[in-house]
């Protein structure tokens, strides 16, 4: 995988492409931006490579710096947050009518406003890590005219959770499995599973909360 992927890896050019791939994820969720950060973190644990042509000395190739991959995803990360908050915050009507139609938007846009009422905005970092969850709480905290300084902090730890996550990934995985396909699946399967965990977290109140209204009107019905 390395090999084919050799040229941009080497290359500063990486940070500006996992910088755009990070920040436009937020409007497109199928952007395989974790997947690529992981294979720049792998490249950097494979270490400098060198190539030696016919009758030439040899070459080194520079390899990824961990700590301006953690940068840049991070920071992409945020200014995406941002973007998508304030388009939602300026949606006006048509976007309210479309998050109105849409239930899990609507849910989401409860949940996110009591949490962040209450001063507790572990749900943006949870949800950093689902799929299209980095979305749907950002549009829901424009759309809900949440305040920036209570959106904000949470979007920075979130990016830097999820940046310092896939990089450790992709590096680690690199270094025990070795700058395989092998060491960079099995990173991203862990990437998939952390996903799949934090979709899993961010419906469980959705279900409590279904359960709760579904107890409380048939108490009320057999009360009545």
């Amino acid at each position: 995988m390395l090999e084919s992927v050799g040229a941009l890896t080497g290359s500063p050019w990486i940070y500006a492409v996992v910088a755009l791939s990070v920040l436009l994820d937020v409007f497109l969720p199928l952007l395989p931006s974790g997947v690529l950060v992981i294979t720049a973190a792998t490249a950097a644990a494979a270490g400098s490579t060198t190539v030696a042509g016919a009758g030439a000395s040899e070459q080194v190739t520079e390899v990824p710096s961990l700590l301006a991959l953690i940068l840049c995803a991070a920071t992409a990360s945020v200014l995406g947050d941002l973007v998508a908050y304030r388009l939602a915050w300026r949606g006006g009507e048509r976007l309210d009518r479309a998050i109105a139609r849409s239930r899990r938007l609507t849910s989401a846009q409860e949940r996110l406003g009591a949490a962040l009422a209450r001063g507790g905005g572990i749900l943006v970092i949870i949800a950093r890590f689902a799929p299209a969850g980095r979305s749907v709480v950002s549009l829901g905290a424009g759309a809900a005219h949440r305040k920036v300084k209570e959106f904000l902090p949470w979007s920075a730890l979130a990016g830097v959770a999820w940046a310092v996550y896939s990089v450790g990934l992709g590096y680690f995985g690199g270094q025990w499995l070795g700058a395989t396909w092998v060491g960079t699946a099995v990173s991203v399967l862990a990437l998939f599973m952390a996903g799949a965990l934090a979709a899993y977290l961010m419906r469980r109140p959705a279900a409590a909360a279904a359960a709760a209204a579904a107890s409380a009107t048939a108490a009320a019905t057999t009360a009545s």
